[in-house]
């Protein structure tokens, strides 16, 4: 049987991992992609302005790894969102079909009892690289 690849996607454009694991790993064309926080790739803080303002830009970090990979947020086919509190829940699908505007990828959220640096949310995702076709 023939080895799969893995390869490992790092970018500076997105926070650096906080403890052991990567930004993202692409095995074939499966790209998993770690939460991301709602931090400033810059300064390694959180960004001040509430759950959207950190949904917001854990997106944006997540489309900077998706560049990294070859890739846009139409290959994410998979998300799963991590709340502090799921009254946010409004206020983040507010932002995130900002990202997301046809073709929802599948999506789980939970409410979680804390988030790394005390974060309000988390976001992950499975993608497809490569181009992909949609059916009805």
């Amino acid at each position: 049987m023939a080895a799969l690849i893995r390869r490992i996607i790092s970018t500076t454009k997105a926070p650096a991992a906080i403890g052991p694991y990567s930004q993202a790993v692409v095995v074939d064309r499966t790209m998993y992609i770690s939460g991301q926080l709602g931090m400033d790739p810059a300064s390694g803080q959180l960004v001040e302005g509430g759950v959207q303002a950190q949904t917001r830009q854990a997106l944006v970090n997540m489309g900077e790894i998706l560049k990294a990979a070859g890739c846009g947020y139409e290959n994410v086919v998979k998300t799963t969102v991590l709340l502090a509190d799921m009254n946010d829940f409004t206020n983040v699908n507010n932002v995130y079909k900002q990202f997301f505007s046809t073709n929802y990828p599948a999506r789980a959220a939970y409410q979680v009892a804390a988030l790394p640096r005390g974060g309000l949310v988390e976001i992950e995702a499975v993608a497809v690289l490569g181009p992909l076709t949609d059916v009805s």
